[in-house]
């Protein structure tokens, strides 16, 4: 029998997995992950906006590159800079927030110099039309689910539902045709020359399924959809429940 390839690296997903609604990390899911980072280049995989990832990686002491804006930016966690994006095409991209505005639909919509919201007005956008990502929020699951279907087939965009765990409802995150968690991940993958079929990944939403598909070893929490537990090497507690902790400490440090 041969022997099995040791895990090179570990990939992680913020909302629902490493913070629950406090938006914390608990003091035993970071000392599982320092102690993950010791061992092989952990990096967060997150839908959010820069200054999160930057900020629980800096917490946690990450030192590889950080992955955010669901796959469309790669950022040095040191100095914040982007290593790498892939942004939405400016005519695209006006088309969906004023789609978002006439729906009266909260939003976020990042960019390289800082955020756009629903409540910070259009003058900004006059200034910027090189966004990374928009994401419609506080939605409904069945609105999210319409808001998905509209930009199904769209050559030009990715759509994609995530939970958010922090007030109970959805968020739709628009990105560029050719990104998802899987592609910013593959980036950060090559410059450590490690491939995601020799790393690990852990997700509890809709938007980490590209990248759980794509990663060798794949750890899915408690409160997961059935999808993504179908494909799940270990299906961890919940992040109530310190979940990843869990998941680290009894299932991928001997992998590792």
């Amino acid at each position: 029998m041969s022997k099995p390839i040791r895990t090179a690296a570990l990939l992680l997903d913020l909302d629902g997995t490493l913070i629950g609604r406090e938006e914390r990390v608990s003091h035993r899911v970071a000392k599982a992950v320092r102690e993950a980072s010791q061992r092989v280049p952990v990096s967060i995989v997150t839908g959010r906006e820069p200054a999160d990832v930057l900020r629980f990686s800096r917490e946690l002491g990450l030192t590889t590159p950080q992955v955010c804006d669901g796959g469309a930016s790669v950022l040095d966690p040191a100095t914040g800079d982007y290593l790498w994006r892939l942004p939405l095409r400016p005519e695209k991209a006006g088309d969906i927030l004023d789609g978002l505005r006439s729906a009266e639909a909260a939003f976020v919509a990042t960019h390289p110099t800082g955020v756009l919201t629903h409540a910070n007005g259009s003058g900004l956008e006059v200034l910027v039309r090189d966004f990374n990502r928009i994401s419609a929020l506080d939605l409904g699951h069945d609105a999210a689910e319409a808001l998905v279907a509209r930009f199904t087939g769209d050559p030009d965009v990715h759509a994609v539902k995530s939970f958010l765990p922090y007030n109970g409802l959805w968020a739709v995150d628009f990105t560029h045709a050719q990104v998802n968690k899987a592609v910013g991940a593959a980036w950060v993958g090559g410059k450590a020359r490690v491939g995601l079929d020799r790393t690990a990944a852990v997700g509890d939403s809709f938007n980490d399924l590209p990248l759980l598909e794509a990663c060798g070893v794949r750890v899915v929490m408690g409160d997961a959809p059935d999808a993504l537990k179908a494909i799940a090497h270990f299906v961890a507690p919940s992040v109530e429940e310190d979940g990843l902790a869990i998941a680290i400490e009894e299932f991928l440090l001997p992998k590792l």
